[in-house]
């Protein structure tokens, strides 16, 4: 069927619109059949041996002979239908690619998806709690994310729990004589857990699906974006165990929430309900806890396709200034705690603490 002038017309405006270039030989042929289509055959004087370009263009029309204005029209028609359909279905393609889940991992999932890397906590039998294995592969995942092509990296629990802090189980079996190794090897982990947190260069969002305790609410102050279903609570119950704030909790979250605030909850061990911990400034938004997971992905993954280095700079911008502050604070919250673990006071609560676990 033959096209229109107007067909015509809107197939160079949408070879205008192509974001893939097609290539050199389709870009000649789309040369030569619009030439073809407004002027007819090729009646210009063939150019010199050295004039590469226009030698390959006149080349290409002159090859098309007399093939009529009206065939080279409808014939640059489906090309161009065609260039743009290829693209079409490229786009949808890459918009659902196949979710590619990360080998060497057992207390974590670590997936990347739409440009969004997720490190998804995996210990929902204890409740996400984080053992020293599970320090050490949050580490190589944030080494890993920091390298790969994703745009953002999103840390979330699986289960119930969003992550119940500190595995306490970190602190028993410890053989007499080595409470002090102890103590000095796990300051050395959790200072260099932290400095990751502080220094990764991609957004990193936490998506908080359940109740927080401990460190993954220090941390939060740490990741550029919180989310939160109204189902979490946020717990950092430092005192009651014996110990005291880490994650730079003690620099952050009087920024964040206020003196007055941040003592409550890091002295006195308030538990902050989603909505309170919104209003105070720990967390960016809450959701309904039936859509909280379609809310905030189909967010994500919008945020995942926007431009992915000026994200990174934009990022570095906002936390330069902070970060030489941020790591010395947690070399002095890491040295406190070691002391921490040594007094018999921490030893005492935490004893206490299995002695209630026990009876309930």
């Amino acid at each position: 069927m033959q096209v229109s002038q107007q067909d015509f017309e809107k197939a160079q405006e949408q070879l205008k619109l192509l974001k893939k270039d097609p290539g050199n030989e389709v870009k000649l042929k789309l040369y030569a059949l619009f030439k073809q289509a407004t002027e007819g055959p090729c009646n210009s004087p063939k150019p010199g041996m050295l004039d590469f370009v226009k030698k390959a263009k006149w080349d290409a029309w002159n090859s098309l002979g007399n093939l009529s204005q009206d065939n080279a029209k409808q014939k640059y028609t489906e090309l161009v239908s065609s260039l743009v359909s290829a693209e079409s279905s490229s786009q949808v393609k890459d918009a659902a690619p196949e979710e590619s889940r990360h080998d060497g991992y057992e207390t974590i999932i670590v997936t990347t998806k739409n440009n969004i890397t997720k490190i998804m906590f995996n210990r929902p039998e204890r409740k996400n709690a984080i053992s020293h294995k599970m320090y050490r592969e949050i580490i190589k995942a944030l080494e890993e994310a920091a390298k790969d092509d994703s745009t953002i990296a999103v840390i979330t629990g699986n289960g119930e729990y969003y992550c119940s802090g500190n595995d306490l189980n970190n602190f028993t079996n410890i053989q007499a004589g080595e409470t002090e190794k102890m103590a000095k090897d796990g300051a050395v982990l959790l200072k260099e857990f932290v400095a990751h947190f502080i220094d990764f260069p991609k957004p990193l969002i936490a998506v908080v699906n359940g109740p927080a305790i401990g460190i993954s609410v220090t941390l939060l102050g740490l990741c550029d974006i919180v989310y939160a279903s109204d189902a979490a609570t946020f717990h950092a119950p430092f005192s009651q165990l014996g110990q005291s704030p880490e994650g730079c909790s003690s620099y952050l979250f009087p920024k964040i929430m206020g003196l007055a605030k941040a003592n409550e909850m890091l002295l006195f061990n308030k538990k902050l309900t989603a909505a309170e911990a919104c209003a105070q400034g720990l967390v960016t938004e809450v959701f309904p806890d039936r859509t909280f997971q379609k809310e905030v992905w189909a967010r994500l993954k919008a945020y995942a396709s926007l431009p992915k280095n000026s994200l990174a700079v934009s990022k570095q911008l906002l936390r330069a200034m902070e970060k030489e502050k941020l790591h010395a604070v947690n070399n002095q919250e890491c040295e406190v705690l070691k002391e921490r673990w040594l007094s018999d006071e921490c030893l005492n609560a935490i004893v206490s603490f299995f002695q209630k676990k026990s009876k309930l």
